[in-house]
């Protein structure tokens, strides 16, 4: 999945107040707040891209036979992914 340029931008921002965060100088308590909230919103985003990941998936075993968990074929039945 390719990065958006919002999740570009957080990231960036993200690693620019860590490099900071190391100086004498440290962060200002806005800073502090601002990079709990990118880093809740970087988490929210990878969470939701890794579950997309994981409900797309099919397994199969050596044989070929499909062994893709019960779970996740039901999620994609949801989703209109899979024949009912």
């Amino acid at each position: 999945m390719a990065e958006t340029d919002r999740m570009l931008a957080v990231r960036t921002r993200i690693n620019e107040l860590a490099a900071k965060a190391k100086t004498p100088e440290g962060l200002t308590d806005d800073e502090i707040a601002e990079r709990a909230d990118l880093r809740a919103e970087f988490l929210e985003n990878f969470r939701a891209a890794f579950r997309s990941q994981v409900e797309m998936l099919q397994v199969f075993d050596d044989d070929g036979n499909e062994v893709t968990p019960d779970k996740v074929k039901d999620i994609q039945r949801e989703k209109g992914l899979r024949d009912k």
